[in-house]
């Protein structure tokens, strides 16, 4: 099948010229033995493309390239994985969902010893971002919490949010927090005060999960349930929508996609449901 660039506009009314130019090209899919994949993430030096692949409690490495096998880790240990980050040396944290933990490793090209855990008031967590102050903030969806560790202990909380799941950093230093079960992104300060929210229309989020934030404030986010990819931009117009909006199988059609990952012009989508993972190029006006 030809590759095909995507053009599906969550509406055109109200857009800028420039947001209608925006389009996406498919550039291929693994075809590795996944589970469930869910989030993604390069590693610091952009070689390795780490993926939870929640089904087999394990990380699986891939080459962001070609999307081929490099190596695996976690599977004696991990129950139940979704999330991987990095801090400023190097170390993978990465969500144990099941076993109601952040796991921390030590990793030295594609070998990872664990060395370390985070727990303290938090269930099952299913998102976690090494903050550039220093800060680990990890979302427990089974507590319906946000929990920050600094040196391993807790410096703060919000509560009351449903399913939490992705953290990323934004541009300035602030937040952006998949708050799943109540179909919703909150843009959090450092210090956990919600700045502002989308939820509603135009947005129409059902069970938003992980996403990532461009240099110029851009936020893609995998909305899960309703089989999409969503691009919104700094100003919150949604400039564009991958994907059909119907469970299925094919270059631009996903089956509740989960992960997502961008470095330049490249993106990386965990479409769970089908058990793989895909990649684009980002094409801009």
């Amino acid at each position: 099948m030809a590759r095909l660039a995507l053009l599906v506009l969550f509406t055109l009314c109200g857009l800028s010229a420039q947001a209608q130019d925006l389009r996406v090209e498919f550039l291929g899919a693994s075809d590795v033995e996944l589970d469930n994949p869910h989030d993604l993430k390069l590693s610091p030096d952009g070689q390795h493309l780490y993926v939870s692949d929640v089904g087999n409690d394990r990380v699986v490495i891939l080459d962001p390239e070609s999307l081929a096998l490099i190596t695996t880790f976690g599977s004696d240990h991990q129950d139940g994985t979704h999330d991987v980050d990095f801090d400023a040396e190097g170390r993978a944290y990465v969500a144990d969902t099941h076993n109601n933990r952040v796991t921390i490793y030590d990793v030295d090209g594609e070998t990872a010893v664990l060395i370390g855990e985070l727990s303290d008031r938090v269930r099952g967590p299913e998102g976690v971002l090494v903050h550039s102050n220093g800060r680990v903030y990890v979302a427990g969806a089974w507590s319906d919490n946000l929990v920050v560790y600094e040196d391993g202990a807790v410096v703060g909380e919000l509560t009351e949010l449903s399913s939490p799941h992705d953290v990323e950093i934004a541009p300035g230093g602030d937040i952006w927090l998949a708050d799943s079960g109540h179909d919703r992104m909150l843009l959090l300060s450092p210090d956990l005060d919600i700045k502002k929210e989308l939820k509603g229309s135009p947005y129409d989020f059902d069970g938003v999960r992980y996403q990532d934030v461009l240099a110029d404030g851009t936020l893609i986010a995998a909305d899960k349930n309703n089989h999409v990819v969503k691009i919104i931009g700094p100003d919150g117009d949604v400039q564009l929508v991958i994907g059909t909006g119907r469970s299925g199988e094919g270059e631009n059609i996903f089956r509740t996609p989960e992960g997502i990952e961008v470095r330049g012009d490249t993106l990386w989508i965990a479409d769970s449901g089908n058990d793989r993972v895909v990649k684009y190029a980002i094409h801009r006006p």
